[in-house]
């Protein structure tokens, strides 16, 4: 029996967890394993927001510790995931200059509103096929610009979140494909930068590197890196889809005919295609053609998902009532239902003080009744949340002509049954829910194909199913 050991990371804008995939090559069967978790989240200086960049680096060190503690020389290779949009700038000497901002940095909203004034809308959509909303990268870098920032003239290189971390883990610079498409500022047709965008909004266009396809291989492990852990130095270092939401649709066992809800922080809606779909319509109902695995485009809405969730947890812990996931889900099933209804991309709900009472705020001014408990609230939420993937869905059937016949969830929210089987109701169609960890499954699997073990989507989603 041939085994291969495999670690990946799957940064999320919560936690951070490494994930040890054992794949056996003659039977095609995938055994996963959590070794290390951590938390991870924004943290607000004054008015912005950032990551603390470094923190997760410490902790990613620890987990390949860890994981080379347990599987030794076994260990054949690394891979990274993270969200999408976000990015750091390195100097001439190749080091990070000051702390990434996050997506929810509220300095993003009134650039993306500046900018749109500037260039039509049109305009910046047809070259590159991204839904508009101010987390996207190209208002953050806009947002450096109207403030004539330091940093960006100082900036050498710039890179995404995981393309920082593999360029920490094997020194090569390149910009991963599915990670490149979330800003905004990339041809998703011919798969390059747009530089005449990015000139005309006054971002420096040297700074951008060399593309490179989901599953290429940068190198063995730094050398100083793997003396610094005590660790081999041949250790492969694979780019699989680096972001998140790719590498999750890459694992989703689904066919040409199926929806599906990528379901974490963010809920990304939508089909898989083979071509970017990019025409007025598409624009007008706000449709996404960011990168896929295997040459695939993952066409869909992002909306915001179990972050309703994980903020009203959090602000009922703040008052000292402390919940778990399970505890809220159950309080939403015995609550009444159809009481009122959120809008879940309405901007006031991208990065609240409190959730609970933006929430409240937003029943007032539209006139609906308030939820008289917390399961009431909790069930607002994701009733409002299978509606909007319901009006996604029709709107996705509308553009491409086909008819959806099953939605596969997947990701950590696909544990939310009560989620599930809203949208199952408010979609009249078979719902299938899983696998939770398609994140890491799909990172893991698309090292095996970086490594030369898995040659196909289809080969890659045999072994998922």
């Amino acid at each position: 029996m041939r085994n291969l050991v495999l670690l990946g990371f799957d940064l999320g804008a919560s936690s951070g967890r490494a994930i040890i995939g054992k794949l056996d090559l003659d039977n095609k069967r995938l055994e996963i394993e959590e070794i290390y978790r951590f938390p991870n989240g924004p943290i607000r200086i004054g008015k912005n927001m950032y990551w603390d960049i470094l923190m997760i680096w410490k902790e990613m060190k620890s987990a390949i510790l860890q994981a080379y503690k347990k599987y030794k020389d076994d260990l054949v290779s690394i891979g990274v995931d993270t969200w999408g949009v976000d990015f750091g700038l390195l100097d001439n000497n190749g080091e990070l200059i000051g702390f990434p901002h996050s997506y929810r940095d509220p300095r993003n909203k009134e650039a993306m509103d500046e900018l749109l004034s500037k260039i039509p809308k049109e305009k910046i959509y047809m070259r590159t096929g991204i839904q508009f909303t101010p987390i996207n990268t190209l208002y953050q870098l806009y947002a450096m610009v109207r403030i004539n920032s330091t940093q960006l003239k100082a900036a050498k290189t710039f890179l995404m979140i995981p393309d920082i971390f593999n360029y920490w883990l094997s020194s090569t610079i390149a910009s991963e494909f599915t990670e490149a498409s979330t800003t905004q500022f990339l041809d998703p047709r011919t798969k390059t930068w747009t530089y005449d965008l990015l000139e005309e909004i006054g971002i420096p266009t040297d700074i951008f590197p060399e593309i490179i396809e989901p599953g290429t291989y940068l190198g063995k492990i730094d050398k100083i890196l793997a003396e610094e852990l005590g660790i081999s130095k041949d250790i492969s270092i694979i780019a699989p889809a680096t972001h998140d939401t790719a590498s999750a649709i890459a694992a989703a066992p689904i066919e040409e005919d199926y929806g599906y809800v990528s379901c974490g922080t963010w809920s990304l809606v939508g089909i898989e295609l083979y071509k970017p779909l990019i025409n007025k319509k598409s624009m007008e109902y706000n449709f996404t053609n960011e990168g896929g695995a295997f040459n695939t485009i993952t066409f869909l809405r992002n909306i915001q998902g179990m972050w309703f969730l994980q903020e009203i947890k959090r602000a009922l812990a703040l008052k000292g009532e402390n919940y778990s996931y399970e505890e809220l889900t159950k309080m939403a099933a015995e609550a009444r239902g159809f009481i009122a209804f959120i809008d879940p991309d309405n901007p006031r709900f991208l990065s609240p003080i409190n959730m609970i009472d933006e929430i409240m705020k937003f029943l007032d001014e539209t006139k609906q009744e308030k939820p008289k408990n917390i399961g009431e609230l909790v069930r607002i939420v994701l009733e409002s949340l299978a509606l909007k993937y319901r009006r996604v869905f029709e709107q996705a059937q509308d553009l491409t002509g086909r008819k959806i016949r099953q939605i596969n969830i997947f990701g950590g929210g696909s544990r939310n049954w009560l989620h599930n089987q809203l949208v199952a109701d408010f979609n009249n169609v078979l719902v299938v829910a899983g696998p939770s960890e398609a994140t890491s499954i799909g990172n893991i699997l698309l090292q095996a194909a970086g490594l030369g073990y898995i040659k196909s989507l289809r080969e890659l989603r045999e072994i998922v199913r």
